[in-house]
């Protein structure tokens, strides 16, 4: 039984995998003075529910883009599972290269759903995740990670707009009937998730010129679904590609400390 964990800005995610199938997702706010004990708390609340035997975890594998939590969980699946996780990062072997100015700046999180969308897609492929921030990510023929494109999120848009001007007031994030808004609310709305088509359609636009073809474009994240139907070079939602890429790394890892 693979433990699969995803530490997020917002959410942490954790997965359990059981021959090679993602039996289990859960996903809990990012809390960043938990210690390892209250991690632990967590997670085997969460098992306990769901009938999951944690002490049948025979492998552990940590993607991380919140430093500060890092340690907390890692030392709550040293000390209580009794295994040494895999923790990503700049050397880990992920089935792709990281061909930018400085490989080590580049989250963890963003290199495991390049290297699942190289595994799945092959190259071109551009990732599109609704995160905490929006991202696309950009692996070429090659299967080399060549950079990409951060935005904010769509709901730090939100409430910076609803931060700043006095008389705006938080708004459903759903799309409006028109552009044209007749009220306050749709004119929000348009101004926010049809400005986000404009702008995840401008970026892909511009990507296809630079790398002179039309990779495939894969979504994942919060809002990757719904998206997909108006962004029309969006080919796929993939909701656990990140979880998939820790899977994918983790096989890797294991095959080649065998070899070794």
């Amino acid at each position: 039984m693979l433990l699969l964990v995803d530490i997020g800005n917002t959410n942490v995610k954790f997965g359990i995998d059981i021959d090679g199938q993602l039996s289990t997702r859960w996903r809990v706010h990012t809390d960043r003075a938990s210690m390892p004990d209250e991690w632990w708390i967590v997670l085997n609340t969460l098992a306990v529910a769901d009938g999951i035997q944690l002490s049948a975890i025979d492998g552990a594998v940590v993607s991380s883009s919140v430093p500060s939590v890092t340690p907390w969980i890692t030392t709550m699946i040293r000390d209580r599972i009794g295994i040494e996780p895999l923790v990503i990062g700049p050397t880990t072997d992920l089935g792709i290269t990281v061909d930018i100015d400085n490989p080590t700046e580049v989250g963890p999180d963003r290199l495991v759903d390049a290297a699942a969308a190289y595994e799945q897609f092959g190259g071109p492929v551009v990732v599109l995740d609704f995160g905490t921030a929006t991202t696309l990510n950009v692996v070429n023929h090659a299967g080399a990670f060549i950079g990409g494109a951060i935005a904010p999120d769509l709901r730090s848009a939100h409430d910076a707009l609803v931060g700043k001007a006095a008389k705006l007031t938080s708004v459903d994030l759903v799309f409006p009937a028109s552009v044209i808004g007749r009220n306050t609310v749709a004119a929000m709305q348009s101004g926010i998730m049809l400005g986000y088509v404009g702008l995840i359609n401008g970026l892909i636009a511009q990507i296809d010129d630079e790398l002179g073809e039309n990779p495939t474009v894969v979504s994942t994240g919060g809002f990757g679904s719904v998206f997909k139907d108006r962004c029309p070079r969006i080919s796929t939602y993939t909701p656990d590609l990140t979880i998939d890429g820790l899977r994918l790394v983790w096989h890797r890892h294991v095959s080649m400390t065998e070899d070794g």
